[in-house]
């Protein structure tokens, strides 16, 4: 992979890690303040730990992104998958509850529905490229 590419990937995990990491201190830490923001208050669920646990998940995430952009691309490349893979089910999920009606918020399926469908094309297409050079 010539060294451009791999600049680009490391800073498109970069970019990832530090959206993940954010998102996962606020839905981890600040769930009501991030309602509020959302002007979805009303919706909070009765047992704050399902924000908690969820929010942790995306900071989990978000620290694994960091570790993938600071590695060996091509020893990361099932972590990258699983990356991908992660960003594939959050996108999926918003736009299935939007078309569904569900969304308490428009703004989970625009904001964060989107930003995540991005990043899944952008790290589908990294995984397929590095998979296509160890293959040789």
């Amino acid at each position: 992979m010539n060294p451009a590419r791999e600049k680009y990937y490391r800073g498109l995990f970069a970019i990832a890690a530090v959206y993940d990491v954010l998102l996962g201190i606020t839905f981890t830490f600040f769930p009501v303040r991030a309602f509020a923001a959302l002007g979805i208050s009303d919706k909070l669920p009765a047992f704050g730990g399902y924000l908690t646990l969820l929010g942790a998940f995306v900071l989990v995430i978000g620290i694994a992104y960091f570790l993938i952009a600071r590695g060996d691309l091509r020893r990361n490349a099932d972590l990258i998958l699983v990356g991908t893979l992660y960003k594939l089910a959050y996108a999926a999920t918003a736009f299935y509850y939007w078309w569904a009606g569900s969304l308490p918020h428009v703004a989970f399926a625009v904001l964060f529905g989107v930003a995540d469908a991005v990043f899944f094309v952008l790290m589908a297409e990294c995984y397929w490229s590095l998979e296509k050079e160890i293959k040789g």
